[in-house]
């Protein structure tokens, strides 16, 4: 039964999240609090091991989850679930590809999928930047053997990091260094500051 919904779920998903593997974000944020699949912090974690391993981003996150949630086997089904939309939709339209062209209904379709698409990726880097830059939970030692969780509404290091990093980025010579590089560094960075 756990097999039949993660394919129906992320059919779903995969249906709905126009514009690649940042508009799945939604999506899985909504499916994580509909299911208990997943939490936010598991939703940074399939967010910074989808982006630094090869593959679609999506395609990666739906194994991660089926994989979580089910196995080798729920992996596998989470992901042919992710696709299978992609699939049908891509057959359908290359059957009557070259009779609509030149149709400006198409075009409207498109026009309209392109801002839709916009909306999911710029929710998705709000969502994304809520998880990695607010709401930081904090241990205070109140006395030998005690103590008491707290959150800070920001969470410094990171915020610190991101301007850091968006420097970096835009000073020229490190512009030619490989992306692997700064997925070495900001793996570093991460290790150093949660020590």
């Amino acid at each position: 039964m756990i097999l039949v919904r993660l394919f129906l779920e992320f059919c779903r998903v995969g249906l709905f999240s126009v514009g690649g593997g940042l508009a799945t974000i939604p999506f899985l944020t909504d499916l994580g609090e509909r299911t208990g699949w997943f939490g936010a912090g598991d939703l940074a974690n399939m967010i910074a091991i989808s982006e630094s391993t090869p593959g679609p981003m999506g395609v990666n996150m739906a194994t991660y989850v089926g994989f979580h949630t089910a196995g080798v086997l729920g992996g596998v089904i989470a992901t042919l679930g992710l696709i299978f939309p992609s699939i049908v939709i891509i057959l359908i339209i290359a059957g009557f590809l070259e009779k609509f062209r030149q149709s400006k209904a198409v075009d409207a379709v498109f026009y309209g999928l392109r801002a839709a698409s916009v909306a999911l990726i710029t929710a998705a880097l709000l969502q994304v930047a809520k998880i990695a830059l607010m709401f930081h939970k904090v241990y205070i030692d109140t006395a030998p053997g005690e103590g008491v969780i707290s959150y800070e509404l920001f969470y410094w290091p990171a915020i610190i990091l991101t301007v850091v990093i968006f420097v970096l980025v835009k000073f020229s010579p490190l512009k030619k260094l490989h992306p692997i590089c700064f997925i070495g560094l900001a793996a570093l960075a991460g290790v150093i500051f949660q020590m």
